[in-house]
């Protein structure tokens, strides 16, 4: 993989501020924005703005304990950006998503198969795709990432617990989207059910920070950043140097194996799907809920779902607080034809974009 090794580009000695700030904070921006929409790649990003081969180098230095003005200028540019980022753009990112489900949906699904090529590409470059190693790799990738989208649908990542091992999980899938081209942090954190929580998360953290509000900060930061956190941190020092064995000893089973994780992505994409009204006694976060009818408009900031009529809305029984409406379980329906047309488009819409940053990130 010579594309990924930091020793083969030219200009790496080159440590002015000059040289190195700029590109990393662009492309710090473009990855964090990538890391919020499933079916781009954060480490694609990187190779658009120039600053891939140099981020990859410094990580290793830096895992190393081997830190110099260049580590320190392209970590310290490319994590500043990509981190403001995530925090100014999660909030409008998860509305989207709860708000206009299917919408999101098919665009994720298009951006998703735009990536296939970039990483066949890496597989051709590595030997041959139709290889007995590569097609083992994509089995396998395919078949897991099935299995996770299918625990998903069955409502797996509930719990209090789990839901923290997930958020861990997912900051270790995040990392690796930062390390490995053609890979979409986002959408493994959309299949393990973290996607929508973790956006959420964030918001409130910077609306608590902006508000001064120590006891939330607390709340949120113990319960979805630190476990987010401590999984990029893992993801960062252990996954990249992983990946990085298993391309130069096993390159076309894990290329495989990446091939068919994404084309198995799709399998979780379903755009057909929607907030459902809860039964009398489902539990949300562990809690009992309930569905009033009638309310006046004093129940302003309570859920109101799409379709629902007026005076409906869904609280937590005994606290009356309103439930989140990325917290409600989701049902499949029958799209319209102008929904069905509409989803098309914007699959053939993503399946273009991906592409497009995938030329440019060759080109650099």
């Amino acid at each position: 993989m010579s594309a990924g090794d930091p020793t083969s580009v030219p200009g790496t000695d080159d440590v002015s501020p000059a040289a190195i700030v700029p590109r990393g904070l662009v492309g710090g921006l473009l990855m964090g924005l990538a890391n919020l929409v499933p079916g781009i790649s954060g480490g694609t990003m990187l190779l658009a703005a120039g600053i891939y081969p140099r981020f990859i180098e410094s990580v290793a230095k830096a895992t190393a304990l081997r830190l110099d003005r260049g580590v320190l200028f392209t970590l310290g540019s490319v994590g500043v950006s990509a981190a403001a980022a995530i925090v100014l753009f999660a909030g409008p990112v998860k509305d989207l998503v709860v708000g206009y489900r299917w919408i999101m949906y098919a665009l994720f699904i298009g951006l998703t198969l735009g990536g296939v090529p970039i990483v066949r590409a890496l597989l051709r470059e590595a030997g041959d795709p139709s290889s007995r190693p590569a097609r083992i790799g994509m089995v396998v990738g395919f078949l897991a990432m099935a299995a996770l989208a299918w625990v998903q649908m069955r409502g797996g990542g509930g719990g209090t617990s789990e839901g923290m091992v997930i958020f861990f999980l997912g900051g270790l899938g995040g990392a690796s989207a930062m390390i490995l081209p053609g890979i979409s942090g986002g959408y493994l954190l959309l299949v393990l059910g973290a996607y929508v929580p973790i956006l959420a998360g964030i918001d409130a953290f910077r609306a608590a920070l902006s508000a001064g509000d120590v006891g939330a900060l607390v709340s949120v930061g113990t319960s979805v950043i630190l476990p987010v956190g401590l999984g990029v941190l893992v993801g960062i020092a252990g996954v990249a140097h992983a990946l990085r064995w298993c391309l130069e000893r096993h390159s076309l089973v894990t290329l495989g194996a990446l091939l068919g994780l994404l084309v198995g992505a799709v399998v979780g994409l379903w755009p057909f799907q929607e907030a459902a009204l809860p039964a009398p006694g489902d539990l949300v976060k562990g809690q009992e809920v309930e569905v009033v009818r009638g309310l006046s408009e004093a129940t302003e900031g309570f859920l109101r779902l799409p379709g629902a009529p007026e005076g409906v809305v869904v609280r937590f029984v005994g606290s009356g607080e309103p439930v989140d409406a990325e917290d409600l379980p989701v049902r499949f329906f029958r799209p319209t034809a102008g929904q069905a047309a509409g989803a098309l488009g914007l699959v053939l819409l993503g399946i273009g974009l991906t592409t497009a940053v995938g030329h440019l990130g060759r080109e650099r």
